[in-house]
C-alpha cells in the first residue's frame, strides 16, 4: 500500500508539489535577481533547519510563491520542488522501504508543518511536506511555480519509487527510445515529469529536479531571458519551441539553473538543438 492522495487530512494532496525552494550562496543576491525577474518581494524568518537558522519567503501581490535560504558549505545549490505527504514519519518509512534514504528529518518547523529531506531511488535529493492546515502557495500564474522535471539516468527506477510511494499512474508522453520522458498524474492530471537524460548530458551528471515557471505571454520567454541576462543570470539554453510552450533554460548569478515557459505558444515538434550539459561544471 503507498501514500493515498486521498486520505490525507492535510489542505494539499498526497503526492502535489506543495513548494519550492532554493538553496542559494548569498541570500541578498538571489532576492535581488528573482525579485528584478519576478516582481517577487522576500520577508526572512527563522528556521531550525537552515545552516544560518533564516530562511526567506518570497511572495507576489503577498502571497507566497517560494523560499531561498543560504545553503551550507559544500552542499549542492539550486531549486527544488517539495512533495506533499500526509505524514512524514510514515513516509520516511516507504522512502526506505522502496530503497531510498533519509538525509534530514523529520524536522517540525513552526506554524509551517514538518519537513524531511531524502534521496530517492535513482539518487535525486527530494523533499517531503507534511504542511500545515493553513498552508498557501500560489501557481499556475505568471512568475509563479508551474511544474518540475525529474531528470534521472534510470527512469525504471524512479517510476518505481514515485509510482508506488504516492499511486500515481505514469503515462509515456515521449516516444520511449529517442524521447524518454514521462508524466505522472493523479487521476488523469499531470502533477510531475521524469525525463531520461540524453546525449545533451554527460553520463556524471547527478540526477536532479528542473523547476520551471510561468511567463505571461504578454512578456515572453525571449524577453525574459533577456532580462536575466540583464539582472546578472545565464541563459544556458536559447528559448526553443515545444509541445507546451515556449521555453527557456536559465540561471540565476550563481548558477541555479531553472526553466522558463509561455503554455500559450505549444507546437506539435520539439524545437530544441544538441546543447551543452548544464549541470557540468
Amino acid at each position: 500500500m503507498a501514500i493515498d492522495p486521498s486520505s490525507t487530512p492535510s489542505p494539499v494532496p498526497a503526492g502535489i508539489p506543495c513548494w519550492i525552494e532554493l538553496a542559494c550562496r548569498e541570500q541578498a543576491v538571489a532576492e535581488r535577481f528573482y525579485g528584478a525577474l519576478f516582481g517577487w518581494e522576500f520577508t526572512t524568518q527563522r528556521d531550525p533547519a537552515t545552516s544560518d537558522g533564516r530562511y526567506a519567503i518570497g511572495a507576489l501581490n503577498g502571497l507566497p510563491v517560494g523560499g531561498l535560504y543560504r545553503a551550507a558549505q559544500g552542499a549542492p545549490l539550486g531549486w527544488m520542488p517539495h512533495i506533499s505527504v500526509p505524514h512524514t514519519a510514515s513516509a520516511a518509512e516507504w522512502v526506505e522501504h522502496l530503497g531510498g534514504r533519509i538525509t534530514l528529518g523529520p524536522v517540525a518547523i513552526p506554524d509551517r508543518g514538518t519537513i524531511m529531506h531524502a534521496v530517492d531511488a535513482c539518487g535525486a535529493p527530494v523533499v517531503f511536506w507534511e504542511v500545515p492546515p493553513n498552508w498557501e502557495f500560489v501557481t499556475g500564474i505568471p512568475n509563479t511555480f508551474s511544474g518540475a522535471d525529474l531528470n534521472t539516468h534510470d527512469g525504471v527506477a524512479a517510476d518505481h519509487f514515485y509510482t508506488k510511494l504516492f499511486t500515481y499512474s505514469s503515462h509515456q508522453i515521449g516516444d520511449g527510445e529517442m524521447l524518454d520522458y514521462v508524466e505522472w498524474l493523479i487521476e488523469h492530471e499531470p502533477v510531475l515529469y521524469r525525463y531520461v537524460m540524453g546525449s545533451e548530458y554527460s553520463l556524471d551528471t547527478p540526477p536532479h529536479w528542473l523547476v520551471y515557471f510561468d511567463i505571461d505571454p504578454a512578456r515572453g520567454v525571449d524577453a525574459v531571458a533577456g532580462e536575466a541576462l540583464m539582472h546578472g543570470g545565464t541563459v544556458v539554453i536559447q528559448p526553443y519551441d515545444t509541445p507546451f510552450g515556449r521555453m527557456a533554460i536559465l540561471a540565476d548569478p550563481e548558477g541555479a539553473v531553472f526553466a522558463v515557459i509561455d503554455h500559450s505558444r505549444v507546437t506539435e515538434g520539439w524545437g530544441r538543438a544538441e546543447v551543452d550539459d548544464p549541470y557540468d561544471d
